[in-house]
């Protein structure tokens, strides 16, 4: 069993202040994208210029925490925050789902395609690779704060975590790092140094993101509040992932046949 590392969610405070872990992630995740974003806009085969990249990144991040927040309104806590909507506007207390982030950067884009004239697929294509990186973060940004863990096992790397009780659990937030984030990100990067057919990196996205979190999902603890949906291993999380594969292979197909 593994010893987990006790760390201070909180970084620094002054008075009611605080810079915490969870959200210097997010800043990482936009940070990074922004460079590889900009490393991107130079080859001769896109056609982004380094302000537009800036601008793009700025969009996506208010898509992500505007999306993300209201997902996970929607997806997972409907009732707490219909009788408390002022709730929705305490990020730093954690609630975010990637599912409605999703949905808030496809909105984005389409605002962003809309004032630049461009293709909505041509600027999804763009950023799928970048996007990894802020998976990444954010999942060891859970891990530091403990939260989102894994169901009981007896493994060699099992972990006891705060609050979930004296046996050691799967660390599920590193398992979605190391596939969300670090695997997601190789292969979309180096699938898409060579042009593609348009909507293709999108549909792996898709693809491998979708499997990658149904995945985890069979050893990660459901949400306390909504449990297993049927059968006692159907989780939300699987339940909105499962259309993210079907489209990514509608789209794969498209694309090939373009």
């Amino acid at each position: 069993m593994l010893v987990y590392p006790d760390i201070d969610p909180v970084i620094f405070q002054i008075g009611p202040l605080a810079l915490r872990w969870y959200g210097l992630t997010y800043v990482v995740g936009f940070l990074g994208a922004g460079w590889l974003g900009t490393r991107r806009a130079r080859r001769e085969d896109n056609n982004f210029t380094p302000q537009q990249v800036a601008d793009l990144i700025f969009y996506a991040a208010l898509g992500v925490i505007l999306g993300g927040r209201i997902g996970y309104a929607l997806f997972y806590q409907t009732g707490f925050y219909l009788q408390h909507p002022l709730a929705m506007l305490e990020i730093w207390k954690g609630g975010m789902s990637f599912h409605g982030g999703m949905l808030g950067v496809f909105v984005a884009c389409w605002l962003f395609a809309r004032k630049f004239d461009k293709r909505w697929f041509e600027i999804t294509d763009f950023i799928a690779p970048l996007v990894p990186i802020g998976l990444g973060a954010g999942r060891i940004g859970n891990f530091i704060n403990g939260e989102l863990w894994g169901a009981v096992t007896n493994k060699p790397w099992g972990m006891v975590f705060p609050g979930a009780g004296p046996l050691p659990r799967h660390p599920s937030m590193l398992y979605e790092a190391a596939l969300e984030g670090l695997l997601l990100f190789l292969v979309l990067w180096f699938y898409s140094v060579k042009p593609r057919p348009r909507m293709a990196v999108s549909a792996w996205f898709l693809i491998l993101y979708g499997l990658f979190r149904m995945t985890v999902e069979f050893v990660r603890e459901p949400d306390q509040h909504l449990g297993y949906l049927a059968g006692g291993w159907l989780t939300m999380g699987m339940l909105l992932s499962v259309p993210m594969v079907v489209v990514g292979c509608v789209l794969l197909a498209l694309s090939r046949r373009r």
